[in-house]
């Protein structure tokens, strides 16, 4: 396998671009009334590696239904898609979800994995470049959520978007995205997206509170991340995960809770918190099959074919645009 850097920009500046966008992202979602981070800032080194810890609780069913799942669909695809296809992920990770694609679909020239975690994209592209000869590697560091450069892709595009990161949008959002997708991925193109399904809110509770506390830390690790990479000085310590499902909005909402009154310095900006008062820091939307296909559908994509996991906890979509 021949493993490619598609992201070579100037490191210093790029860096610097990236934590001034951070910064602003931050201070501005940090004024509003209800304070709010967005989630994709979840994923530094450390934080990627949370998640992966998280992927293995008990608790946490959508990374176990979906991994299942994904031989069942790869071999369906396998089927419908007889042309040679480059491979898009977005919002890559530690790639394991690709692995039954990869195994399925003979015919793919290129694998092209998008993830905002740059070193965890890199370190989990040379675990994975020694198991596929013959695929061609080409990882971009990039924020998924807009519009990507795929210029140098070859083949017809086949998108990629295992989990339930698509429910960290908004309905708004997510077709907003899905809209952004189609113009990367370009006319004619098929796109495999998980999707969470809607289910009982006890059980969503323990899923998003497990028993070890990895998601609290998970979703902590935001405000070391900023201190680290903002030189800023939010007192972790005085904060605690929150999580629950709001039934009316169909989602579970993620919060960090203030316990005390304090004032901290982002950039040299003084930010006043309230005890008890919470900074939302990701949402997850669950929806039913019909939903997604008719919000996908907005967004100028037709569904091709449904898959559910057992119990119908989980759904995959394979999408036409």
């Amino acid at each position: 396998m021949q493993l490619q850097n598609a992201a070579r920009k100037e490191e210093s500046g790029y860096a610097s671009s990236v934590v001034k966008e951070f910064l602003a992202h931050v201070r501005d979602g940090l004024r509003k009334p209800q304070k709010q981070l967005s989630p994709k800032y979840f994923y530094d080194e450390k934080g990627s590696g949370y998640f992966d810890k998280i992927c293995q609780l008990e608790e946490y069913y959508p990374y176990k239904s979906e991994l299942k799942l994904m031989p069942i669909v790869a071999r369906d695809i396998s089927r419908i898609l007889t042309d040679r296809y480059s491979v898009v992920e977005f919002g890559a990770g530690s790639l394991t979800k690709v692995r039954p694609l990869l195994d399925w679909l003979r015919k793919i020239d290129q694998f092209v994995p998008i993830d905002i975690s740059g070193e965890h994209l890199r370190s989990a592209c040379e675990e994975l470049s020694g198991d596929y000869p013959g695929v061609n590697i080409t990882p971009i560091e990039a924020d998924f959520s807009h519009e990507v450069d795929l210029s140098g892709v070859n083949a017809k595009r086949l998108g990629f978007f295992p989990g339930s990161t698509i429910g960290n949008f908004t309905p708004a959002q997510a077709k907003s995205f899905l809209g952004s997708a189609g113009k990367t991925l370009g006319p004619d193109s098929y796109f495999i997206i998980g999707v969470d399904t809607k289910k009982s809110p006890t059980f969503l509770h323990h899923a998003y509170n497990d028993a070890q506390g990895i998601t609290a830390k998970f979703n902590l690790n935001m405000l070391h991340r900023i201190n680290n990479d903002l030189k800023c000085d939010i007192p972790v310590h005085y904060f605690e995960h929150y999580a629950h499902y709001n039934a009316l909005k169909g989602c579970v909402e993620m919060h960090l809770v203030s316990t005390k009154n304090f004032e901290c310095n982002i950039a040299g900006e003084s930010i006043h918190f309230s005890a008890g008062e919470s900074i939302h820091t990701e949402n997850s939307y669950k929806y039913h099959p019909e939903e997604f296909t008719a919000l996908a559908e907005k967004a100028g994509w037709s569904t091709q074919k449904i898959w559910m996991a057992e119990r119908d906890m989980f759904s995959i979509f394979l999408l036409k645009y």
